[in-house]
């Protein structure tokens, strides 16, 4: 090989692309989940690629991801749609996520530093606040920070990518039924609050078995709530 010519092809430009699709992808996901992009609303390419700053070729990929996840669907010379939600779909999503949450533990599991726990008492912080402000969104919202937090409770690539893939197919089901008044908020706010308060207590003595226990009840008893609402038990 000559010695003029590179062994490798590198573009320095790569990382900072991948970095603006992953933000408008965390961005728009994180705008179905809340219900600010409601099922059936079409996404405009034209008005999404102008807030972000970008053409809509990567536009087009980000909501070729989003589509790949269940969270949005492309309709050819027609649109893309924000996807409905239903519960009866998505029980098995559920079950699994339910079963999945316990390898954290067992799967290159991650100790909690001290920034780590900072972290985990602001966000017991906030949802002591919870109650008072009543606010579907914000609780959404909150529930999105602490999963990603204690995601970090395992470095385990592929576990951590089907975890998020499945979270996010099934949160939008807890905001659609809250805005439907079907759910005592007051009460799943304190459940959630109790629920946080228990993990960092199982994590300050470095249990994380412990941990995923209380993460994985919070989450069959958060989905046989969400059933007992859908058959008015």
């Amino acid at each position: 090989m000559p010695k003029d010519q590179p062994s490798e092809k590198r573009d320095p430009i790569i990382p900072g692309v991948r970095e603006r699709h992953a933000a408008m992808h965390h961005e728009i996901r994180s705008r179905i989940s809340v219900l600010d992009y409601p099922p059936g609303m079409r996404l405009s390419e034209v008005e999404l690629a102008e807030e972000f700053g970008t053409s809509r070729t990567p536009l087009r990929r980000v909501l070729a991801r989003l589509e790949d996840e269940g969270l949005v669907k492309s309709m050819h010379g027609v649109g893309t749609f924000v996807t409905d939600v239903d519960l009866d779909e998505l029980e098995q999503v559920y079950q699994l996520r339910v079963e999945l949450v316990e390898f954290t533990a067992k799967l290159d599991p991650v100790m909690p530093d001290d920034a780590f726990m900072a972290r985990l008492d602001l966000l017991i912080s906030r949802s002591q606040n919870m109650a008072q402000t009543a606010n579907p969104q914000a609780f959404t919202r909150l529930d999105i920070d602490v999963f990603h937090t204690l995601l970090d409770l395992t470095g385990n690539r592929p576990l951590r990518k089907t975890m998020e893939r499945l979270y996010y197919q099934t949160k939008r089901i807890w905001q659609k039924y809250a805005i439907d008044a079907r759910l005592d908020l007051n009460a799943e706010f304190r459940i959630f609050h109790r629920e946080l308060e228990d993990i960092k207590e199982a994590l300050l003595t470095k249990d994380l078995d412990a941990a995923a226990h209380i993460q994985r009840a919070h989450i069959s008893m958060s989905f046989k709530r969400l059933m007992q609402n859908e058959q008015g038990l």
